[in-house]
């Protein structure tokens, strides 16, 4: 299920929850009840975790993959 960053428009409280896509968007503050706006990044995906380097699917049998795995740890 995908997170969602919500804030509000009246009091600025901020929070995530999970929702499942055919739930509805909220609209109404928990706090205050004033009017709810989706956050929304620069990024539509983040990856988090290992196994998203182009050595990392590889079999280690050569020195190539010990020196690329080193410096891409960014």
């Amino acid at each position: 299920m995908p997170t969602y960053a919500y804030r509000c428009a009246d009091c600025g409280h901020s929070f995530d929850i999970y929702q499942s896509f055919s739930d509805a968007t909220l609209t109404e503050c928990p706090e205050c009840g004033g009017d709810l706006r989706k956050v929304f990044g620069s990024l539509g995906v983040t990856f988090n975790g290992s196994g998203f380097y182009r050595t990392d699917s590889r079999a280690s049998g050569g020195s190539d993959s010990s020196s690329n795995s080193s410096s891409s740890n960014s």
